[in-house]
This record gives C-alpha cells, sequence and structure tokens, in this order.
C-alpha cells in the first residue's frame, strides 16, 4: 500500500476516535471539574470549590489535578528561553527563607493569573492547593525520558519536576505538567491534551520517565543504568497497561541478519502492530503469536532499519528501542 494511503487512514482513525478517547480519560471527578470557571480570584476560592463538592483527599488531588491539567498550559517560550537566576542578599537564616518564600509566592501567582508556566510553576501551585485543602505534598526534581535521543544518555541531569502527594497514608506519583499536553515538534507547538495517567502513577512506568535527583524513592534506591538505558515508553503504553517484557534494555546491540524478539503484554492479534523503518515506511508484524497474555513477535535487523525502532500498536507508538549494530 503507497505511504501516502497508510498515512491518511491513519489521521482518518485519528480523527474518528479522538472524541471516544476523550471520553474514556474524563472520570467522575474531572466532569465535574471540567464545568469549573476557567480562572478564580483567588486560589483559595478554587481550594473551596474543591473542598465543597469533593470529601476525600484523594479526591481533592485530582480534582486540583484536573482543574490545572484543563487550564493552566505548558509555556514553551519560557522553556527556550528562561529568565536569569533570581539572586538576594540576606543577613541571618530568617531573612533567607523569608526571601525564598516570597520568590515561592510570586512563581504561585503568576502561574495561577497568567495560566501558563513550565513544570517549577505546575509544581508549585500544585503543592499551594494541595495545603490549601490539607494535603501533604512535596516536589520532587529530577531526570525526565521524552525522546529517542534520551535512551543511553551518559548521564542523568536535573531539568524536570513533579510532585508527590500522601493520600491514605501513601505516596502517590503526580506530574500535572505532563497531564496537560505535550509538545508536537511537527507543528512547533504545545497541544492541548488532558491525560489522567500521569496522577496516581504506577512506579514502575513512572520511573521508566523520571529519575529523581536523589537517585531514591521513599528509601529506596532507583537504578541510573536502568533508567538510562531503558527503552521509551509513551503514554499510550501507560494507559494500556502495555508492559514491555522483551527485550529489558532498551539498546539491542545486533548486527544485520539477527533476528529480535519483542514481547508487549495486553496485546492481542486483533490489534494492528507495526513498527517504522528508516524511510518512515510502516512495517506490519507478520509473525506474532500469542503468548502469556500478550503478543510476541520478531523484527529482522536488515539494511532498512534505521538507528531507532519505535513499535506501534494500532496508531500509537508503544516503545521505542535504541539499535546499536555490531
Amino acid at each position: 500500500m503507497p505511504q501516502k494511503k497508510i498515512t491518511l487512514i491513519f489521521l482518518l482513525l485519528h480523527c474518528i476516535f479522538l472524541n471516544y478517547t476523550f471520553a474514556q480519560k474524563i472520570n467522575e471527578v474531572d466532569k465535574i471539574v471540567a464545568k469549573y470557571p476557567k480562572s478564580f480570584a483567588t486560589t483559595e476560592k478554587l481550594a473551596e470549590r474543591i473542598e465543597e463538592d469533593f470529601n476525600s483527599d484523594y479526591d481533592k488531588a485530582r480534582a486540583i489535578y484536573s482543574w490545572m491539567a484543563f487550564n493552566i498550559k505548558y509555556d514553551f517560550n519560557v522553556f527556550l528561553n528562561p529568565p536569569k537566576s533570581q539572586g538576594f542578599s540576606y543577613s541571618t537564616e530568617a531573612e533567607k527563607q523569608r526571601k525564598i518564600k516570597q520568590i515561592n509566592d510570586n512563581l504561585i501567582q503568576k502561574t495561577f493569573k497568567s495560566q501558563k508556566a513550565v513544570c517549577e510553576g505546575f509544581t508549585a501551585l500544585y503543592q499551594h492547593l494541595a495545603s490549601l485543602v490539607g494535603i501533604k505534598c512535596e516536589i520532587i526534581r529530577g531526570d525526565s525520558k521524552i525522546s529517542v535521543r534520551d535512551i543511553g544518555r551518559k548521564t542523568t541531569s536535573s531539568n524536570h519536576a513533579w510532585n508527590m502527594v500522601l493520600i491514605d497514608k501513601k505516596w502517590r506519583l503526580v506530574d500535572v505538567t505532563w497531564g496537560q499536553g505535550y509538545y508536537d515538534s511537527s507543528k512547533g507547538r504545545m497541544v492541548n491534551d488532558f491525560s489522567p495517567i500521569y496522577f496516581d502513577t504506577d512506579p514502575d512506568y513512572f520511573f521508566a520517565k523520571h529519575f529523581p535527583d536523589s537517585g531514591t524513592y521513599l528509601g529506596n534506591k532507583l537504578s541510573k543504568e536502568d533508567f538510562l538505558n531503558g527503552p521509551l515508553i509513551y503514554n499510550k503504553t501507560i494507559e494500556n497497561d502495555f508492559q514491555i517484557k522483551s527485550p529489558d534494555s532498551g539498546i539491542i546491540e545486533a548486527k544485520i541478519g539477527d533476528k529480535i524478539t519483542v514481547e508487549i503484554k495486553n496485546v492481542s492479534k486483533s490489534n494492528q502492530v507495526f513498527y517504522l523503518n528508516k524511510r518512515n515506511q510502516p512495517v506490519k508484524i507478520q509473525n506474532a503469536r500469542e503468548k502469556r497474555g500478550g503478543l510476541e513477535f520478531q523484527i529482522l535487523i536488515d539494511k532498512n532499519v534505521g538507528e531507532y525502532i519505535t513499535i506501534f500498536v494500532d496508531t500509537n507508538s508503544i516503545v521505542s528501542f535504541k539499535i546499536a549494530l555490531k
């Protein structure tokens, strides 16, 4: 089938399922919050509204997440042109803490009023709103994995921030920055696309894409090597619980003629599974077999395979690997 026709089919499928998919994302809390005003006079007014409508800490934390994801947009211009660090002088520790608090308060109010921010603003506002409804919340800084170029990086960097909230004696992972949308490089702009998967995310999925500066999570040491060298997973992977069982490394060492075995749970033969070759042409998986609640198949490493292989299920990218030819 010609490449143009295949591309058109994918676009038509995307349009057909767009509204259905969005409806599936919304839970009862989100439906209520979606009817809230897009802006409130103060953060206190928003917190009061949330406390009126919801009883449990879990629902309150979700309501903060969904209101922010619906209404606060990622400021890509600030990301590209970050402001200079704001320095200050102080003579006592108390004065230092007051000035730090003032800077943080200014960031919170700027994010709330302008409804634009990068991750620092999202996390500060989320923590502030959580405190107003009586929920303990922390800000965690660390690395993020968002591109195939992140597979096999040599070291981590502190380039992102997210939150943890304590609900029912359990810490929950929250990344409202990623919940509000994503950057579309083909369009050169941010795309608003509410995603609930970064609220109370399963730690296994979360830490495939996040690595805290401390290298620990609630006292448990996380593997920097697994983070850096693991495959890149996508939102639909988490949303559909597509567990990548094999390969377990994101870097595949192979030579021309080798066959790579891939196993993904919660996928079946009824799904359309394919990958893109180095000319961005879809190559349909032909040899799949159902195994242990998933699908197992092989990919031939030939001259048409590029530096990276991204596997798609239906029209969604699921996992990417880096190919290191021997």
